[in-house]
């Protein structure tokens, strides 16, 4: 595998988004906030097949803990059964 990072990603994310990654990366004892965010899209590409977002869905209404606005991530095979049932960062790793 290709360890050599030639791409940045700049994301913004709120206070309790953040304090999610972080509590994810001391509970893991990952070595830093960048390696526990390429561990957590590792994790959630893996868990994920295929899906597509709503036809209507705008980037800022897919947060980390929820998804606003009605917007809704639909796999192809099952329907729309993806919308997180987060309501609080702890949740993500019980």
């Amino acid at each position: 595998m290709n360890r050599e990072r030639e791409e940045r990603l700049q994301i913004m994310l709120t206070m309790d988004e953040l304090r999610a990654v972080d509590d994810f990366r001391y509970k893991t004892r990952m070595p830093s906030r960048a390696a526990a965010v390429r561990e957590l899209l590792n994790r959630g590409l893996r868990a994920i097949e295929s899906g597509v977002a709503s036809p209507n869905s705008r980037s800022k209404d897919f947060g980390v803990l929820d998804i606003a606005n009605g917007s809704s991530f639909e796999t192809e095979a099952k329907g729309p059964a993806l919308t997180p049932d987060v309501k609080s960062p702890k949740r993500i790793y019980d």
